[in-house]
């Protein structure tokens, strides 16, 4: 007997997905639902599980801590980008959509929040999105 690799299910993905970019845009357009302290950390937390649902709708086969680890990858890679600030990219960053999938600023805090919102995605991952045989 084989033993098959657990699969995520691509639907479920895509709707996390789709779900978790409505709130992050919520967050940005509605900041007053959100508490003050939190300030925009809420938004580039549920980014980063937008990356990890992304991947995941890719990589069904991949197992969890490893899609975490990727996505926090391109999550840390972006931020990090954020320190280049060639004139050509700070154009691409100024329009709403560049803003939005390439941010502005390096800061620190984003890791952090970055961090946090993989975790989270991998436990939702885990536990809701992955079919189990």
């Amino acid at each position: 007997m084989f033993l098959v690799k657990p699969e995520r299910r691509r639907l479920l993905q895509l709707a996390a997905t789709v779900v978790v970019i409505a709130l992050g845009l919520a967050s940005r357009a509605f900041p007053q639902w959100l508490p003050d302290s939190l300030g925009k950390y809420p938004g580039d937390a549920l980014w980063a599980m937008m990356i990890v649902f992304g991947l995941g709708f890719f990589a069904t086969r991949m197992r969890t801590w490893q899609l975490a680890l990727w996505a926090l990858l391109v999550c840390f890679a972006v931020e990090f980008s954020q320190l280049y600030q060639a004139p050509w990219i700070v154009e691409i960053r100024a329009h709403t959509l560049g803003h939005l999938v390439l941010g502005s600023f390096f800061g620190w805090a984003d890791l952090v929040a970055y961090t946090a919102g993989v975790a989270v995605a991998a436990i939702i991952d885990n536990v809701a999105l992955f079919k189990r045989r």
